[in-house]
Parts: structure tokens; sequence; C-alpha cells
């Protein structure tokens, strides 16, 4: 070996981010391989490798006997005085090996040895790096479509956009850039095999990070998410600093945070409201853009009994129910939502405490918030519509 091998080696270094060490490493094991393959066996043989200039010694430990059995292992006690008088049974003595020697099969397994260590290395260098960015956000750009599924080139490596975790809505385009959420990495023979997808919750969590400092440094803090994917999106977010209002932060100077994200999402909705550990005052907020008359949720078995004004009532319920059924993920309350008619005439106005009156007057309500053992109840008909 010589000095251009140990430039070789620091180049790969710095290509594949492969150690020198690990390489020297691989050399060695290459040199032991051909050893081998030379002799037959190489139990015995050692080799060193100085890291610095590249130069390297293979020599044969054998060990000195009166009667040699094995003459791969063992040498007789008058060959080894011949070597050294100082030798003595059980001495070992180092015999060179020169490399050059070896036969063109013998050498050919050895390049192979290095080869091989150096594509594991590679495939195991690429598997830790994608490894660290499970959970994550990357951006990817669209290769091909494999039937259903879709290529996404990440860089030095592809990943797989199963039909799956594709928004039913977004039609891509070839070197089209997205951005994707890091599902899972595995370990494979032909490297790491990387799902991603377009329809998980994280996904919108991860670009709030990115778009918005507040919650990237912890001030604002996500504390729930309910996605249907390409549809709408509702995130509850709390403030760690009294003096940073957690919605207008994700929201931004006239909007320009939040319109960030539903351009990356191709334009889907996202109610932003603020978290409230009293579970009557969450679901109130949840249930955004409607306006709340009164609410009763109930801890342990997780429901929740709404009543909204009747002009109120379609919007609360939402398209199909989706911000009914968005409000239910997000507070992880079972929420059954009714009408200020339908609740007089079912009695439930009685059943809460609250004295029933005439149609209208609930606009003169002021804020009764109550805590018993059946669970919370909130009235308020004059409730602030909270911000998207």
């Amino acid at each position: 070996m010589n000095k251009e091998l140990i430039e070789a080696l620091d180049l790969l270094e710095k290509e594949k981010n492969i150690s020198k060490a690990t390489l020297l490493e691989a050399i060695e094991n290459s040199l032991l391989t051909a050893c081998k393959n030379h002799f037959g066996k190489a139990d015995n043989v050692k080799v060193v490798i100085n890291p610095t200039t590249g130069d390297f010694s293979v020599y044969a430990e054998k060990e000195v006997v009166e009667e040699v059995e094995d003459p791969l292992t063992q040498v007789s006690l008058a060959e080894a005085k011949l070597q050294n008088p100082k030798y003595d049974l059980g001495d070992l003595v180092h015999y060179p090996i020169e490399s050059k020697s070896f036969g063109r099969i013998a050498t050919q397994n050895a390049k192979n040895v290095i080869l091989q260590k150096i594509r594991e290395e590679e495939r195991s260098q690429q598997f830790n790096e994608w490894y660290s960015k499970e959970k994550d956000i990357v951006t990817g750009i669209v290769q091909r479509y494999l039937g259903k599924n879709i290529s996404i080139n990440l860089g030095k490596v592809d990943a797989i956009l199963n039909e799956a975790e594709q928004v039913k809505t977004e039609v891509f385009r070839q070197t089209e850039r997205i951005k994707v959420y890091v599902l899972e990495v595995k370990d494979t023979p032909k490297g790491p095999r990387i799902s991603v997808s377009r329809t998980h919750p994280d996904l919108v969590k991860r670009l709030f990070e990115e778009e918005v400092a507040e919650v990237k440094d912890g001030t604002v803090e996500i504390k729930a998410i309910a996605r249907e994917a390409g549809s709408r999106t509702k995130i509850a977010v709390w403030s760690n600093d009294p003096n940073v209002d957690p919605v207008g932060a994700c929201v931004g100077m006239n909007g320009a945070r939040v319109n960030s994200i539903v351009n990356e999402l191709r334009g889907e909705k996202i109610d932003i409201i603020t978290w409230d550990e009293n579970p009557a005052f969450l679901i109130e907020n949840a249930l955004s853009p409607a306006k709340v008359i009164c609410v009763v949720a109930d801890e342990e078995v997780r429901e929740a009994q709404v009543i909204v004004p009747d002009y109120q009532l379609s919007l609360a319920i939402g398209k199909e129910g989706q911000n009914a059924r968005l409000a239910a993920r997000l507070t992880g309350y079972k929420i059954d939502i009714k009408s200020e008619t339908q609740a007089r005439e079912m009695g439930l106005f009685e059943e809460m405490g609250i004295d029933s009156q005439e149609e209208g007057v609930y606009d003169d309500f002021q804020t009764d918030y109550e805590v018993s053992a059946s669970g919370d109840t909130y009235t308020d008909d004059d409730s602030e519509e909270t911000a998207e």
C-alpha cells in the first residue's frame, strides 16, 4: 500500500461518509480472505496496517514444537533456531507472507470482500440517515406512477407514496416538488425502503413547525389535530406565554403563515382553535364557526350534549356532518348536537338546570359555567367566533 491508496480512502470517506477505519478493516479482512484461499486456512495469520502511511505487513504465527504435525501453524525447534537462536519450545515465530504470491482467484476474492464491505457500510449509512428522519417531513420530487403508487425521489434514495397514503383529490406531475411525511423506514438488502404519506395528521403539524417559529421553539403547542385529508383540518393550539396569542401566531399577518400551509396542502381548509383544559369550552371552540348556547360534558363517559341556536344547527353539524365529526375527533368526546327548539321540546334545558324561556331571550344570557359530579355545563350565547 502507499500514499495514493490512503488518499483514495480519504476520498471515499468524504463521498460515501464511510470512515477510513472501516475501509482499512475491510482491506485487512480481504487480506485474511486471500490468505485463507491461498493456504486453505488463516487462523494464525495476522495483518498490521499503518493508517497514516498505508504500509502493511502480513505474517503467520507458528508455534515452536519438537515434532511438526501442521506445517501451516507449527515449526520445528531446529528451524526456528536457524532464524533466531533465542527461540525455545512454545515460542511463536512470525513468518512474513508475500501477498504478491497470491493467485488470481484469491486476489479477486479479496477485491470482492472490500467492495462488499463498502456497499454494506453505504447502505447502513443511508438507513441510519433516513431512520433519523422517520416521523418528520421531507421534500421530494415526483418521479413516476407505479400503478396506483407514486415513486418519490428524495436525493440518493427513492420513497413510495402508496395509494392509501395519497389524497384522492391530488394529482401530481413528473418533476413536481412536494412535501411528504416519512411514515416508516425499513432496512433491506437493496437499501432503505421508505414509506411516505400525504394524508397523515402529523404532516400538518410538521408544516406548522416549519412555518411558525413559535411552534418550533415550543412557545405555542399543537395539542390536538383532526384531519380529513384534502378537505378540512382542525387543530387546537395552546400558548405557554400569556403574551402570545396561539391562534394569531399560527395564522400570521394577514393569514400569511396558514395560507402557506394551505397552499402546500392544495387548498385544504384549516380551522385553528384555542385549546382549553375544560372540555366544555374546548368543545365549544371545536365547533367553530358555529355559535353554542350550552355544552354539557361528561368526562367519565367522554360524551357531550351541545345545544345551538336553530339557525346555527346546520353550521355546527357541517356538510355531511364534517364539522361535528372533526370536533369529536379533536376533543375525544362523542358530541350530540341539538337545536334550541329540539332542546326545549325534549326538556333538556330543565335537565340542565336552565330556566325555559321564550325564543330569542338567550341573547341576554351571561356566561355561566358550573362543575358538577355529572360533568361540566357551559352556556353562552354571546361567545366570540373562534378565529380560523
